[in-house]
């Protein structure tokens, strides 16, 4: 398992925290997430999802991955 941080902007409310964690349980191969205001804690298995791929998924959403790690 491998795990992220990703800072995120466009985020402003629970809403927004909700859309998120929404996104991220969809994906195949998250298993864990904390998500708040400005970024999200991710651990997930790299053969099922990376984390490019988690970052368009945000992306779709509205909501700009600036920083990982």
């Amino acid at each position: 398992m491998s795990k992220l941080t990703m800072e995120i902007t466009g985020m402003t409310c629970g809403h927004c925290v909700a859309a998120v964690q929404r996104t991220l349980k969809g994906l195949d191969g998250i298993t864990a997430q904390d998500v708040r205001i400005g970024s999200a804690d991710v651990e997930f298995d790299e053969g099922r999802v990376n984390a490019a791929q988690i970052a368009d998924a945000i992306a779709d959403e509205g909501y700009t991955v600036v920083a990982t790690r």
